[in-house]
């Protein structure tokens, strides 16, 4: 699949098992728990398609070739993109931009910023090109 630029999606059909898995689990549990509750229940719904997954995995942060700090994604599907979850009302500015700059520092290219706590299920992906910052 294509995007309207003629590019094709990164990580196309992972994206679209993680996207699947995340509106079934809302369609059951929606934003009634807690977030480890549901960062639980995502890694089971995440397994049960195929996918692999890793959880609470360490990610240095260097500034200068020093460690100056320590990232831990909620997700890691197929070593290969980042899943940050929330459960609030609404996204703000700054989760947005936090997971950004997480996704920046990081070894990874594509991300899934989701949060299960608003009305509708909210789904925001990005992708971060070195070559591109």
């Amino acid at each position: 699949m294509a995007t309207k630029t003629g590019e094709k999606l990164l990580y196309k059909d992972a994206s679209y098992l993680i996207r699947g898995a995340c509106f079934d689990l809302y369609k059951k549990f929606g934003g009634a728990f807690k977030e480890s509750i549901i960062n639980n229940a995502l890694v089971v719904e995440l397994k049960s398609k195929g996918l692999s997954v890793e959880t609470q995995k360490r990610i240095d942060i260097t500034h200068g070739g020093q460690k100056v700090g320590v990232y831990i994604p909620d997700i890691i599907v197929n070593g290969e993109i980042l899943i940050e979850l929330k459960v609030k009302s609404f996204l703000m500015q700054e989760d947005d931009r936090q997971f950004w700059h997480y996704l920046k520092s990081s070894e990874y290219q594509l991300g899934f910023l989701i949060n299960f706590g608003s009305r509708k299920l909210e789904i925001k992906r990005r992708i971060y090109d070195k070559a591109r910052p």
